[in-house]
């Protein structure tokens, strides 16, 4: 069987964001250990306007070009890992957005989440994301990695050198992960 498909989601598209290079190390420490075929999905670049599409999600009736390949996009992953910066206490307009244009394509799928910002890591921004994931059947992973002052692990470049214990937690929320996306896959590939 093929490597299980990870995709590692920016939920950021501020101008001046330090969430892609959290993304980008974390993507290279996701290829580095070997369970998944990894992709980086950045929101910036996907561009979706806020949610315009005429039908409920539920019935994937899409009719605009854009939530088409978003909708393709997400169908092909097997696993998610939000990389996600804490704004006033929750998280990101733009991964709102995102998640709420599907419905089906999310569900019975693993999510973890990299999170970032000042004394919380954005631990606070992943407990309101959890809820919102688990309402789309998905099955968060109680592994997180979360980032407290990240602008101390940045260079002047926005490369992301992390702690020991942050690459360590990575390395644990991912073997999880692996084991969530197997049988989450199977029970998937069943009802198909």
């Amino acid at each position: 069987m093929d490597k299980p498909v990870l995709q590692v989601v920016v939920a950021s598209n501020r101008p001046g964001r330090v969430g892609r290079g959290v993304a980008d190390w974390f993507h290279g420490r996701a290829v580095a250990a070997g369970l998944f075929e990894v992709e980086l999905v950045d929101l910036a670049e996907v561009g979706l306007p806020f949610m315009d599409e005429p039908h409920h999600p539920r019935l994937r009736q899409y009719v605009n070009a854009h939530t088409k390949e978003w909708s393709a996009t997400v169908d092909r992953a097997d696993a998610f890992v939000f990389v996600t910066p804490e704004y006033n206490h929750s998280f990101t307009a733009v991964l709102k957005n995102a998640l709420d244009y599907l419905h089906h394509e999310w569900n019975h799928k693993p999510a973890g989440f990299v999170s970032y910002g000042g004394v919380s890591g954005g631990t606070r921004a992943v407990n309101g994301l959890r809820q919102v994931v688990s309402t789309l059947k998905m099955v968060p992973v109680l592994e997180a990695v979360n980032i407290p002052f990240v602008a101390q692990s940045l260079d002047e470049d926005g490369t992301l050198h992390p702690s020991d214990v942050t690459d360590a937690a990575a390395g644990t929320m991912l073997a999880e992960l692996a084991k969530l996306t197997g049988a989450l896959r199977a029970m998937r590939l069943s009802e198909a």
